[in-house]
């Protein structure tokens, strides 16, 4: 049979997978067979046999390498023996500590372990304390867990320290050389009321385009930090930038990409002191179509830091005290408020997609723990910033592959053939009329959206349209971007906090030098484990829980086969660390929100269903946007079928319904804080027949337990009466059929698996 070399990635459950290192193929190992491995351990396997399931089951047959990086876990004592439960579950099991190797830790701690005797099939791993974090409980816990639990680098190395240390305060005299001054224009930052970097500054002002006579567009400048002139390649700020890839958001507290004198000082675009830039300068006509850009290298003043509350606030009022307080920038204003609904009817044209999906942010009190969850409003402020980047950013794109150069490409395809068929089924099987073709195009979701947009089930609709997407990508092969609607997209405007967008200016100004940008690849110390390539090609392969590099490509270039495994590589490596960050900040906020309602116990609250499957409904509270799990166990004394295609749970006896959207009261009936899961229980009472039936707010102990929302009452006093109807009308049938026939009772059953599992739900890749 056939062997093959791969990481080890283990399974909570005690069995695990061999990834290949081509990212081809996947082998089964079973428990037995990880009692020797750990997660992450590179092997080589021999297939011995297939399970029922036509899955390879593999032999280890060698052990390649071990994994060194330190393992994240909470110290407890059992019986006089020392030991440590690994954070990860996917490490499967638990590491013995000698007496010796404890680093004076209390049980209870959390801490990092080194092993010092790999497992074997009779013997658990040993390991020694390297170091202690602190109590679970310590304001900032979760954080220290999950930048070690997905080794997410968070330590400058000495080197880059030291050259930070160098670099000047301000801007010099010598940095100003060939570069244009703006200083005059009243640039202006808009953010976030709590951000600290700001990458881009934007100015707009009425142009005339062609031989009019007066004003018939606008002359838009987008000003984005130059990072790339004080982060050299092969230099150490480099090299830990590219390691990092991207900077990682908690509540609370930033990883980021580049040391605080850069992010925070000489590349933030403060207000009132001078910062080198790269400047997109654009011409858009009425239609919002970009006539014209040019790229250059500047110098920049930023006249005011502006918050998109106080933006929306002058926009809705241009005689109010908010504008009161910046007379001179609200003309400025009011033209970028021109010119961005110019590029909305623009982005409308092009058919780009675009669901209005509530965005959640997460205030914590002192102590660090979650004081509420409040949604982001997103304002004309949101969106104006957001229309301007969009557009700088395919400019880029235009201007790098004009030039036929290779570049890293910010590429999201459209639904593959499976997730297109099942969204097809879908909307056939909800009786609408609108179905996708075997391409489908942006413009055809985005009528799908327009149409359902007054349906009571309108969320859940959206929910399975995005669902169906795929996530977005970095990578040198121009495949387009599906959801917004364009040929070729990069991204350019945040190279303060992602390593792609660094790499963009490079290009662009070698570029503009008439020369040629000539990437090296840098040396990695901490590897997210799927960046590999397949041997001899020069497309990356990613392993599982990454997209595959796009297949339909629209511009592929010719490159030596070393170059374009650099590009290729370097799009996957930055691909998997936007990964990474996204569940290290996942596992922060699920860590809090345990933590949050580890308080609300045996409360009851009305919710919506989040997402249905086969082992039951996630349900996302009402006010404290909260999602948990109601396991198909607590819907009720029987059985329940998942019907995919509905994407809904039907009770056989009763026809009871669930699917997204359906409106429940919980009860908060369990919050394991090791599995950062939530338990809710379905709550039924008197006067209430039916989960579902309209109730949504919230209960605590000592509520009126016979409140029904109004209304309910007499539809479930109907829905009673026809389940009579029904349930006579079959025991007529029963007896005509033959006295001697019964049928048995149909019992509480879990198809597919009991256990509980992630969501299954989609997310919306970042654009």
């Amino acid at each position: 049979m056939s062997e093959i070399v791969g990481t080890v990635q283990g399974h909570r459950d005690g069995h695990g997978f061999v990834q290949a290192d081509d990212g081809d193929a996947s082998v089964f190992l079973p428990p037995q067979e990880m009692r020797s491995v750990m997660h992450r351990d590179r092997v080589k396997v021999r297939v011995v046999r297939f399970d029922r399931r036509g899955r390879p089951e593999g032999l280890v047959l060698e052990i390649i390498e071990r994994r060194k990086t330190p393992i994240i876990g909470r110290l407890l004592q059992e019986g006089g023996a020392w030991l440590v439960a690994p954070e990860d579950r996917r490490f499967g099991q638990d590491i013995l500590i000698s007496p010796k190797g404890t680093a004076n830790a209390e049980p209870g701690q959390v801490v990092a372990v080194e092993l010092t005797e790999a497992p074997s099939l009779l013997a658990k791993p040993v390991g020694r304390v390297v170091e202690v974090l602190g109590g679970i409980d310590d304001p900032g816990m979760e954080i220290e867990i999950a930048v070690r639990k997905y080794e997410v680098p968070h330590r400058f190395s000495d080197a880059t320290l030291a050259q930070a240390a160098k670099l000047p305060e301000k801007v010099r005299a010598t940095d100003k050389k060939q570069r244009i001054d703006l200083t005059d224009v009243p640039l202006v930052t808009i953010d976030g009321e709590d951000a600290r970097d700001f990458d881009d500054a934007v100015y707009c002002e009425p142009a005339t385009i062609g031989r009019a006579k007066g004003p018939n567009g606008w002359r838009l400048i987008v000003a984005i930090a130059d990072v790339s002139h004080y982060v050299k390649p092969g230099e150490a700020l480099d090299l830990d930038a590219y390691e990092r890839a991207t900077s990682v958001y908690f509540p609370r507290r930033v990883i980021p990409m580049l040391p605080e004198k850069l992010s925070n000082g000489l590349c933030s675009l403060n207000p009132d002191v001078e910062r080198l830039s790269m400047v997109c300068d654009m011409l858009v006509n009425a239609e919002g179509d970009v006539h014209a850009y040019q790229f250059y290298p500047a110098v920049i003043r930023s006249h005011a830091r502006l918050t998109y509350t106080e933006v929306a606030t002058i926009l809705g009022n241009t005689r109010g005290p908010e504008a009161l307080r910046r007379p001179e920038l609200v003309p400025h204003l009011l033209h970028l408020h021109e010119v961005y609904r110019a590029l909305l009817k623009s982005r409308s044209g092009r058919g780009a997609v675009d669901f209005d999906t509530t965005e959640t942010q997460i205030v914590c009190d002192d102590n660090g723990r979650i004081a509420k969850i409040v949604p982001r409003v997103r304002t004309d402020a949101h969106r104006l910033i957001e229309e301007c980047m969009l557009a700088a950013n395919v400019c880029s794109a235009d201007f790098i592959t004009r030039a036929k150069h290779p570049s890293l490409f910010r590429v999201h395809e459209g639904p593959t053939p499976e997730k297109r068929q099942l969204l097809k089924n879908y909307l056939k099987a909800l009786g609408l009329g609108l179905s996708l073709g075997e391409e489908p195009q942006p413009g055809d979701y985005q009528a799908i959206a327009q149409a359902v947009k007054d349906r009571p089930d309108v969320t859940q609709i959206h929910t399975m349209m995005l669902r169906s997407m795929q996530q977005a990508i970095y990578t040198p092969t121009n495949s387009g971007h599906f959801g917004l609607a364009y040929e070729a997209y990069t991204h350019f405007t945040s190279p303060i906090r992602r390593y792609p967008d660094l790499l963009v200016h490079r290009v662009i100004k070698a570029l503009l030098g008439r020369g040629r940008y000539d990437l090296k690849l840098p040396a990695v110390q901490h590897q997210v484990g799927n960046v590999k390539r397949k041997p001899g090609g020069t497309r990356g392969a990613p392993s599982k829980g990454l997209p595959a590099a796009p297949t339909k490509a629209v511009a592929r270039l010719k490159l030596p086969p070393a170059e374009a495994a650099a590009w290729e590589t370097v799009g996957i490596h930055c691909s998997a660390n936007e990964r990474r960050a996204d569940e290290a900040s996942r596992d922060v906020e699920a860590w809090l929100k345990c933590m949050f309602m580890r308080e609300r116990l045996g409360e009851e609250y009305g919710g919506t269903v989040s997402a249905v499957t086969s082992f039951g409904l996630f349900v996302q509270l009402d006010g404290l946007y909260v999602e948990g799990l109601i396991h198909i166990t607590e819907l009720g004394g029987e059985y329940y079928r998942f019907d995919e295609t509905r994407q809904e749970l039907r009770g056989e006896r009763t026809g009871t319904r669930y699917v997204v959207g359906s409106r429940v009261l919980v009860q908060v009936s369990r919050v394991d804080l090791d599995t950062r899961k939530i338990d809710f229980r379905l709550v039924r009472e008197a006067g209430e027949e039916r989960a579902g039936s309209g109730l949504g707010r919230k209960r605590s102990r000592g509520a009126d337990k016979d409140w029904v929302e109004p209304g309910a009452a007499q539809e479930a006093l109907a829905e009673v009466r026809q389940a009579d109807h029904e349930v006579k009308r079959a025991g007529k049938a029963a007896r005509g059929a033959g006295k001697g026939r019964t049928r048995a009772a149909a019992p509480v059953a879990v198809p597919g698996k009991t256990g509980k599992g992630g969501s299954g739900k989609g997310s919306r890749g970042k654009r």
